[in-house]
């Protein structure tokens, strides 16, 4: 590890942000939720569902994991600034703060994405739709 960067890992000691390591981290939550969408969708067909079924039910999991995390994303921008400033008054110290809520919500939205196209590339390697 490059001992330039800051603690959080993203920023080197430059103020550049390092756009490959970030790349890095949603690229393996999203090999994460692929691998997970494309057993999933094996494992319900497995246990007897239909190759439509399950390709449905995963994908809207997927979709619904994509959702809350820009859902999530966003309130962290909108709200972020506020909730740390009130932390701050309040002398409460939890360690939230926006960067990184906004990076969890990165994260999981990799997972989403990831589990909607392993769900979608399960469902033709079955032959499903």
């Amino acid at each position: 590890m490059d001992d330039r960067r800051t603690e959080s890992g993203d920023r080197p000691a430059d103020g550049r942000p390092d756009w490959r390591r970030r790349a890095r981290r949603v690229g393996r939550a999203a090999g994460l939720g692929f691998a997970a969408g494309a057993l999933a969708v094996g494992g319900f067909v497995a246990a007897g569902e239909t190759v439509r079924f399950a390709s449905d039910t995963v994908f809207a999991v997927g979709a619904l994991i994509l959702g809350f995390a820009v859902l999530g994303w966003s309130g962290s921008v909108f709200a972020g600034r506020g909730i740390e400033n009130a932390q701050e008054h309040l002398d409460v110290s939890s360690n939230w703060s926006e960067a990184d809520s906004r990076r969890a919500m990165t994260l999981l939205a990799g997972v989403g994405v990831g589990g909607m196209v392993g769900s979608v590339l399960a469902t033709l390697a079955l032959g499903g739709v």
